[in-house]
């Protein structure tokens, strides 16, 4: 796998069915994504006419994102709009996944058809926490409930070289997240993961972090098992919800809160606007051999905007390539059964 050009031409396969405000709110997001070839699988009578020409239409009706059994789905499937748009980027029709439907689907669907990187033990599903002036990438944020510490040693590296690949962060501090900052603290998963990645090779690993230093700025890229991360993702969500509901009905409360409230308008459109997880772009499947990302299916059209042009940037940084890069500059890649065997100790 070698780094590729930023200016390589890209196209992403985009599933349409699944999206919460429909598939004619995804194609106005596809619309509006600039220097990208967007390919949009789903039913073509709700996704409507009048695209630019850089959008084209599959009509693949046939959705999957409701079902129970994400994996059977997706066997049992494969005229799905998922599977099709899966099996656009395998063929080389396309060069990157964005899935609006369900997650289940969209990470069975990609580890079958796109595989892991060689050496990989799980993909990881790693989100940026748009926290003011202080945003980090959470990974595993739902993909893998239970880990071994060799899996989280991974996700470190992966979260650093998609830190550095696509936002740009020189030397991203990573941290696990634990019960205290001690050495010593958390799981035996999570000190056995920490007693690795404190001397493992090219990574700036900072230590523990607990979960009130989630939005300090004290890491680049905070790393947990798929169950642990998941509802820290859940419990930062509903607790922003909450104190941006109470802010809203506070300055609402009277004629002077109103006039407050007037008066601060523009700073708080702009504060808006830095915590919005739209601009994010949703989550990233990292591990894999190529790029698939999850935006949340409650997202508009800006929201599908920015998750196309995330996978977009995403494939021509060379994610994949670089993950791998790194991964196996820290020796950090799963054995082979005879690489196994080869690195045992001669028996007397």
């Amino acid at each position: 796998m070698t780094i590729t050009s930023t200016s390589r031409s890209v196209t992403v396969a985009v599933d349409v069915n699944g999206a919460d405000l429909g598939p004619a709110e995804v194609a106005r997001g596809a619309a509006l994504a600039q220097g990208v070839r967007v390919i949009l699988f789903g039913p073509a009578a709700a996704i409507g006419g009048n695209l630019p020409a850089h959008v084209s239409v599959v009509d693949a009706p046939v959705s999957i994102a409701k079902e129970a059994d994400p994996a059977r789905a997706v066997r049992g499937t494969p005229d799905s709009s998922i599977v099709r748009a899966v099996a656009a980027v395998t063929s080389g029709d396309a060069d990157a996944l964005v899935s609006g439907g369900s997650t289940g689907a969209a990470l069975a669907a990609s580890l079958f058809g796109f595989k892991r990187v060689a050496g990989v033990h799980r993909p990881a599903l790693a989100l940026m926490i748009p926290v003011p002036g202080k945003p980090f990438l959470l990974l595993d944020a739902g993909a893998n409930v239970e880990v071994r510490p060799e899996m989280l040693v991974q996700f470190a590296h992966m979260g650093a070289a998609f830190m550095e690949a696509v936002h740009g962060v020189s030397a991203p501090r990573v941290a696990l997240l634990a019960n205290g900052t001690e050495a010593s603290k958390g799981t035996d998963t999570v000190v056995a993961a920490h007693e690795s990645l404190a001397t493992s090779t090219g990574l700036n690993f900072v230590g523990n972090v607990e979960g009130f230093a989630i939005g300090s700025g004290a890491a680049d890229v905070i790393v947990a098992d798929g169950f642990t991360g998941n509802v820290a993702l859940k419990v930062m969500e509903g607790t922003s919800a909450a104190l941006l509901g109470a802010v809203r009905s506070a300055a609402m409360s009277s004629w002077r809160s109103k006039l407050g409230g007037i008066l601060l308008r523009p700073a708080l459109r702009g504060l808006r606007s830095e915590i919005d997880p739209e601009e994010q772009g949703g989550a990233v499947l990292l591990g894999l051999r190529h790029v698939g990302v999850v935006p949340h299916g409650s997202f508009g059209a800006r929201g599908f905007t920015r998750a196309i042009e995330v996978a977009a940037r995403s494939v021509r940084e060379d994610v994949a390539g670089r993950t791998y890069a790194r991964l196996a500059e820290a020796g950090a890649l799963r054995k082979t059964a005879s690489e196994a065997v080869a690195s045992l100790p001669d028996q007397p």
